[in-house]
């Protein structure tokens, strides 16, 4: 079912046309989210709802790795060896495009919780 989802949707998430797909999305929107999150009815009952939490959540997440990349130098200068501040830099590079990804995944199962569907063109 490949040709039924954007270029970019998750595979852990079933095409929209699939039964059972708002599981699948439920369940790894969940798996973006911090664990107490499982605790809020609303969000266990209401897909879409969860998807907004998911991708502030995740957005939080891109801000903070930003943000970590602007400071790590000074923030560490002194405190570990300037190939450790390397290392680290690109661990934030690396996380923070990976979040970013996750990001646009987490918008596209949202548009598909709330209807959307999406229209490959040639």
């Amino acid at each position: 079912m490949p040709d039924l989802v954007p270029p970019g949707w998750p595979v852990e998430v079933l095409p929209p046309q699939a039964l059972d797909w708002e599981r699948s999305a439920t369940a790894w929107l969940f798996d973006l989210c911090p664990p107490d999150y499982r605790a809020h009815d609303v969000l266990r009952a209401h897909p879409v709802v969860l998807a907004r939490f998911a991708l502030g959540h995740v957005n939080g997440a891109v801000e903070a790795a930003r943000q970590g990349l602007r400071t790590l130098r000074a923030d560490l200068r002194g405190v570990v060896a300037p190939e450790v501040v390397e290392a680290a830099i690109g661990a934030y590079d690396r996380e923070g495009r990976r979040l970013v990804r996750t990001g646009r995944q987490v918008a596209m199962v949202e548009a598909a919780l709330r209807g959307e569907r999406w229209v490959s063109r040639l």
